[in-house]
């Protein structure tokens, strides 16, 4: 189910839930070296439309969280979710 940023019923966890989920299956897929893969185009959009509305503590603070959990460094993380062009 794709996230309508117009909901008015949109809540700030969905957003949060959203770009975690995003950060969680970039994690999964080149990390985990699961054969399950779990970024799929949609994952992607919607996190990335939901980092547009998260401050930037929140979504630092994600990263952050889910790099401690799962062992990866944060800055491999980082470079992972926004590879330079």
């Amino acid at each position: 189910m794709i996230m309508d940023l117009n909901d008015p019923e949109l809540e700030f966890s969905d957003l949060v839930y959203a770009y975690q989920s995003w950060v969680m299956a970039v994690i999964n897929d080149e990390k985990l070296n699961n054969s399950e893969k779990l970024l799929t185009e949609d994952i992607s959009d919607e996190g990335l439309n939901a980092m547009r509305f998260l401050p930037g503590e929140v979504t630092n603070a994600i990263e952050t969280s889910l790099a401690r959990v799962y062992e990866v460094d944060e800055e491999e993380l980082s470079a992972l979710l926004f590879p330079e062009d």
